[in-house]
């Protein structure tokens, strides 16, 4: 029970922070709005790197469906795992979302502009083409899980800095690919806050555009199998 536990409130903190920087630099009357893109990727990294910390050796800190797919296909979790880790992620993404909306009520109900409130939830492509779209989260989710994975061939390294090492991967991809769809690079990060988006009463809030949803879901997955794949065929 542990680890599903550990997923789900590792999963809640990532979106109640990553969100939350959207929120607090994107939507009117917020005291940070404007602050940039910056703010936005080293405060994702953090919002990664916290609950890695909390929670690494309870669930393994996926908060990724994508990486617990592929960490399954690769043999490093049991298959049997893998419901329990996928439901508490989109659970705890879920939840957060919501949380971010009511502690950003107000500023919501201040902000006209449709999309900027999406945006707050879920990612979306800056010039939407489908193939290319899945190609750049299939690009970033690959680099992200074969880091992760590859932190492993560091030698000597001092508990706690691997999660120090996560941190360095999640910005290094924000702030070079993620203009290209907001970086998603993990399921339950676009789809829970997308259904998040979808059934609270955001005032003026627009389409939740599931038209896009299948980028950040699939784009992901298929990364994050490369990595693995690609990883274990070196002859480490």
């Amino acid at each position: 029970m542990l680890p599903y536990i550990g997923e789900f409130l590792g999963t809640f903190m990532l979106i109640l922070l990553g969100d939350g920087v959207v929120a607090n630099v994107t939507l009117n009357k917020s005291g940070m709005k404007g602050a940039g893109a910056t703010q936005i990727t080293f405060a994702w990294g953090l919002a990664v790197m916290l609950p890695a910390f909390i929670f690494g050796a309870a669930s393994g800190a996926h908060f990724n469906p994508a990486l617990t797919l592929a960490l399954a296909a690769e043999g490093s979790l049991a298959w049997n795992m893998v419901p329990g880790y996928v439901i508490a992620q989109f659970a705890g993404a879920f939840l957060g979302a919501v949380l971010v909306y009511l502690l950003f009520k107000k500023q919501f109900d201040e902000t006209e502009d449709a999309k900027t409130k999406l945006g707050v939830f879920s990612t979306g492509a800056s010039i939407p083409n489908r193939a290319l779209n899945i190609l750049s989260e299939a690009v970033g989710t690959f680099v992200l899980v074969f880091a992760i994975k590859g932190i492993g061939q560091v030698q000597g390294l001092v508990p706690g800095v691997d999660k120090l090492l996560v941190f360095g991967i999640i910005v290094s991809i924000g702030m070079s690919l993620g203009g290209l769809t907001g970086y998603a690079i993990n399921p339950a990060r676009d789809i829970g806050p997308r259904i998040a988006h979808a059934v609270l009463p955001i005032k003026g809030k627009g389409s939740s555009n599931w038209g896009y949803a299948i980028v950040p879901l699939v784009g992901p997955i298929l990364g994050a199998l490369a990595a693995v794949f690609v990883y274990g065929i070196i002859p480490w």
